[in-house]
This record gives C-alpha cells, sequence and structure tokens, in this order.
C-alpha cells in the first residue's frame, strides 16, 4: 500500500509540473482528435519556450495527420500542412531525430498538400535514412504513392514503387491495387498486366474495392483494344505447364470486348458462368527444384551423406509414383491408447485404396528400418510387407537416420542472444528457430523429400509447421502443401481420405485468355464463393473447344467409380507421367 501510494504522489507531482500539465493535454487532444486544441497546445509551448521532448513532437505529428484527411476546404487542408512543416523542422532544430513513425506522420501531412504534396512526401521518405538513419516501412511510402496514383502521376508512382523495392519493402493489395489503376488511367495496358499478375502472386482473394478498379479496366475502351489475335498456343501451354499451373504470363490473348459477370464455380472446379475449367495452382517449376535441391542440402549435412544420396539415386530410377505414404504417421495414428501400437492394418488401408484409385499401380510406403525389422516378427506382417517389398512400395531408411527426424541440433547455450539460426544451404538467409526443453531442432524427411523431388502426392497428416520447408519460404510451402497434401482419418476403422482440392482459389488466368478473380467475401461454402469471370467470345469459344476435343492443358482427369482426384503436380520436369494420375507402371526392384 505505502508503495502504491508513493507511486501515486510521484504521478501527480509529474502532472503538476508544465510539462506533465502539457502532455496531459496533448494526450487529451489526441484521444478525441481535437487539431485546433493541439496546434493552441503548440503555439503555447512556443511562447512559454517550453521543452518538448520526442513524444511531443511525434504526438502533435500525430493528430495532424490523423485530422488532415477530414478536411474539406483548401486553405485549411495548407494551413495545417504549414503547421506540420513547422513543428517537424523544430523537431530537427531541437536535436531529436524523427524516426520512422515521424517521418510517416509528416509525409500523410505532407502529401495533402493541393501542389506537389506527392513530391514533398515521397521526398522525405527517400531521405530519411541519409539524414535520420530512420528505415521506411510500407506505411512511409503509401502517402507519396496513394498522392501520385490520385494525381495520375504514374511515372513517379512508379518511381516510388522502385524505390519500395530497393529498401526490401513489399507492396501489398491497396498499392498493387493503386498502381494498377493509375496505369489504367493513362493508358499504360502493359502495365495494368504486370500489376493484375503482382496480385494474382500476392493475395489469395480480392477486396470489393480491387474488384472494381478491376471491372471497370475490363469493360474500357482499351481493355478492348489490347491483345494478340493469334498466338502460339504451344508456347502459352508450355508457359502454364512451367509456372505451375493458373497462369502463362505472356501478355493479353485475344481482341475484342470482354465479358465481365459474377460468377460461382462448381464443385469439381469448373465455372458456372463461361464454363471454363479451373486450375490446381502449384509452386513453378524453378522454386520447386530450389526447394528440393536445399532440403537434399541439409539433410546430406546432418545425415550420414552416403544414406542420403543412395536415396536420392534411388529415385532418379524410380520417379513415377503418383504418391508418397508418411508410413510412421499412418500407422500411429489414434493409438494412444492401452492396446495401441503400430497399426499395419491402417498402413495397408491408405496403400490398398490408393492402389485403387491408380488403377492397381502401388504408392511408395517410408519406413524406418527398426519399424521393419520389429515388424518382420510377426508372420501376418512379414508376407505383407515382403508383398510391398515385391511390388517396389517399400523404402526403408537405413540404421543411424529417421524417416522423420534427422540431425540438426544444437543447444539453446549456443543461442542464447540469438532469435535465430544461420542456415548454410543453396540460399542462405536466416530462420527462426524451433525449441523443444533445452534442444533446438529443424525438422527434415525422406518422404518428405520424394514428395517435391517428385511432384506427387503426399500423405500425412502432420502439418508440417516445424519442417525445413516453412522455413525455406512461407510464402509458397502453404500453396505446396494444399497441391500436395492428402490427409486421412479412420472413423470406426473406415479410413476417408482428404485428397486436395481440384481447383485453387486464386486469380488465374487461363490459357485462351480469360480471367477468373475470387472476392473475399468471407464465404466459407467454396461453391458460393463469388468470382469475376473476365473472358472474350473468342476465349469463350476457344475454351468450350477445347473441352471437346479434351487437350486443354488445365483439365482435370476423372474416374468413373471414384471422386474426382486432381491431375498429377504440372511442375514435376523429372516426371515422365506429369499432368496425369492414371497409367501402367513398370515392376520395381525390391529394396530394404
Amino acid at each position: 500500500m505505502a508503495s502504491a501510494a508513493a507511486a501515486k504522489k510521484k504521478t501527480n507531482k509529474k502532472n503538476s509540473s508544465r510539462e506533465g500539465q502539457f502532455r496531459h493535454a496533448l494526450d487529451t487532444c489526441s484521444k478525441s482528435g481535437d487539431l485546433a486544441g493541439a496546434l493552441a497546445l503548440y503555439e503555447t509551448a512556443v511562447a512559454e519556450d517550453l521543452r518538448l521532448s520526442a513524444y511531443h513532437f511525434n504526438s502533435l505529428l500525430h493528430i495532424l495527420s490523423s485530422s488532415i484527411e477530414t478536411l474539406g476546404d483548401e486553405a485549411s487542408t495548407r494551413s495545417v500542412v504549414d503547421a506540420g512543416s513547422r513543428i517537424f523542422d523544430a523537431m530537427v532544430a531541437a536535436g531529436i531525430a524523427p524516426n520512422e513513425a515521424t517521418v510517416t506522420s509528416m509525409a500523410r501531412i505532407a502529401a495533402r498538400r493541393p501542389d506537389g504534396g506527392g513530391d514533398l512526401a515521397f521526398d522525405l521518405v527517400r531521405t530519411m535514412g541519409e539524414k535520420y538513419g530512420a528505415t521506411p516501412r510500407l506505411r512511409t511510402y503509401g502517402p507519396a504513392l496513394f498522392a501520385f496514383c490520385q494525381g495520375s502521376e504514374a511515372e513517379k508512382a512508379y518511381d516510388v514503387e522502385n524505390h519500395m523495392v530497393s529498401t526490401g519493402v513489399v507492396p501489398e493489395e491497396q498499392e498493387i491495387a493503386a498502381l494498377l489503376e493509375v496505369s489504367a488511367k493513362v493508358g499504360r495496358e502493359e502495365k495494368v498486366y504486370e500489376y493484375l499478375h503482382r496480385l494474382r502472386s500476392n493475395v489469395r482473394y480480392v477486396t470489393a474495392a480491387t474488384a472494381e478498379i478491376l471491372e471497370r479496366w475490363f469493360r474500357s475502351k482499351l481493355a478492348a483494344e489490347v491483345g494478340s489475335s493469334n498466338w502460339d498456343t504451344g508456347r502459352v501451354k508450355d508457359a502454364i505447364l512451367k509456372n505451375g499451373g493458373g497462369w502463362h504470363g505472356l501478355g493479353w490473348l485475344g481482341k475484342g470486348t470482354w465479358e465481365v459477370n459474377r460468377a460461382n464455380v462448381n464443385a469439381d472446379g469448373r465455372c458456372i458462368s463461361c464454363g471454363q475449367q479451373l486450375a490446381c495452382v502449384d509452386i513453378d517449376q524453378s522454386k520447386t527444384k530450389k526447394f528440393a535441391e536445399s532440403v537434399a542440402s541439409l539433410a546430406m549435412e546432418r545425415e550420414a551423406m552416403s544414406n542420403f544420396k543412395k536415396f536420392q539415386d534411388w529415385l532418379d530410377d524410380h520417379d513415377s509414383y503418383d504418391a508418397i505414404i508418411d508410413g510412421a504417421n499412418v500407422a500411429l495414428y489414434q493409438q494412444n491408447f492401452a492396446d495401441g501400437g503400430f497399426s499395419l492394418s491402417q498402413l495397408d488401408a491408405v496403400v490398398g485404396e490408393l492402389s485403387k484409385r491408380f488403377e492397381n499401380t502401388w504408392p511408395l510406403v517410408i519406413l524406418h528400418n527398426r519399424r521393419v525389422q520389429a515388424l518382420m516378427e510377426n508372420p501376418y506382417n512379414r508376407q505383407l510387407l515382403v508383398t510391398w517389398k515385391s511390388k517396389g512400395a517399400l523404402y526403408t531408411t537405413p540404421s543411424g537416420s529417421n524417416d522423420d527426424w534427422y540431425g540438426f541440433l544444437v543447444t539453446l547455450e549456443h543461442l542464447a542472444s540469438q532469435t535465430s539460426y544461420q542456415l548454410l544451404y543453396p540460399s542462405t538467409a536466416s530462420y527462426s528457430v524451433i525449441s523443444f526443453g533445452k534442444k533446438v531442432y529443424l525438422k527434415n524427411s525422406y518422404w518428405l523429400y520424394a514428395a517435391v523431388r517428385l511432384g506427387c502426392w503426399l500423405v500425412t497428416n502432420d502439418e508440417m509447421r516445424d519442417h525445413i520447408f516453412e522455413l525455406l519460404g512461407r510464402s509458397f510451402f502453404p500453396k505446396w502443401k494444399e497441391r500436395h497434401q492428402v490427409r486421412y482419418n479412420f472413423a470406426k476403422g473406415n479410413l476417408t481420405l482428404v485428397m486436395p482440392p481440384p481447383y485453387s482459389t486464386v486469380i488465374q488466368e487461363c490459357e485462351t485468355g480469360s480471367w477468373h478473380v475470387p472476392l473475399d467475401d468471407k464465404c466459407d461454402d467454396e461453391r458460393l464463393q463469388t468470382w469475376i469471370c473476365i473472358t472474350r467470345h473468342e476465349s469463350h469459344q476457344a475454351s468450350c473447344k477445347a473441352d471437346l476435343t479434351g487437350h486443354s492443358i488445365q483439365t482435370i482427369t476423372e474416374s468413373q467409380d471414384l471422386p474426382t482426384i486432381p491431375a498429377k503436380c504440372a511442375n514435376n520436369s523429372n516426371s515422365k507421367r506429369a499432368g496425369r494420375v492414371i497409367g501402367k507402371r513398370k515392376e520395381r526392384p525390391s529394396t530394404f
């Protein structure tokens, strides 16, 4: 009680000082948005020669930047801009270095100046590092960028974007949409195309505001005039294959007026408006290759190199699997009860179901050698394992390794004052570590490498949140999982496989030039998800023709007796059967 009373007395004493009274009054103005009151306080402080701190200056600039957007007349706006400049200059003159928040507030104020506001805001951002040692963030660039976009000063807006990229700042949907809109206004159709693809690669859905910008562009006269009537269909298909499906990036295709409609997509991924089959989009071939190389590099650093190299060589000769099964994950599913154990019958059910789905071809089960040796002691298990062995459906990881975990652990003592650990393999970068007790682990596995290397299904319920893949790239790892991971469950002993979706809910560019853009309408039911269907009559006809001939690259293969199964990954350049699910397979030599 005594300490609380002392603290209260100290606070009251502090507030009774002139500086304390000024701060209290300033905080009150900030909470109520009282612009006039804040300016009056500042003028009084200057008259009384009150010493202001960084907190005072930042609070004043924040109030001005928050209030200036509500001013309706030019005279009031200009007056606030001038006041903001005086406060900012006084801060610098007092020897107080502006930080990123200071510059952001001042940029917002400067950008509202009726003439040259964008230039003033951009100059603040460009020089903040050199003058004040501050690093810009996305919000710091916004005032200049949006001022230039609203003023149809496209080239200046592009300069802002280039500067953003040079400092490692990545534009998000609002910034990309503004750049797309200004490009449309000034007739830069090639930049519209570029920013449309930026949206595709950066956002999963678009907001209502972005949707309106896109619809205005596609309904414009210029949009109807751009594009090529004749294009190399083979080149377009090859580009889509290389990119992982869903886009080609070769420019506007087709001629004539665009038909822009709001539509839904059926359960199989076909647009109800135009009939176009949407693709299940994968990561592109170059990223997939780098992904696999990075995993292999780490594995050989921490695993016995000869063991993993042997596995790689084996995969080179056995590269046509449609599915890899995380054997331990399946066999130990829901086995945490008294009589639970390693359930080979569960694993056999998954193997059998996949074999049936792939017309009696076999998936690959990966198990550790110690698991297999223990299972071989049971006659029934032995017979089953020998069958898998004879069909080439089983690979056992050698003793000294693990089918899921292998060594890369360091003690927390070595990371005492660090928040990241440096991984040295192809693309060196810092990544967060995952700690358990006194150990720090980075997780990797044979089955993960195999699925990436072969570009096929991965049957596991492991969420892989702590695997090296997520550390390598948070942006594309969720896409990879969505496209490749097959989950499962056993309800009362009955197996259900949850296959990847037959199409991806992302912006898609068709090989015939049409576009499909999903809206962020907060819909949990994919059947009710709203899409913008954007097509030309010529493109629609070409799409229908492709569907009839069965030559459309994004057509999903279906079985008459089984649920729809998406086509095998289109980005797997090493697979002899890329883009195809069903087919005969040669017998594989056995291996343990």
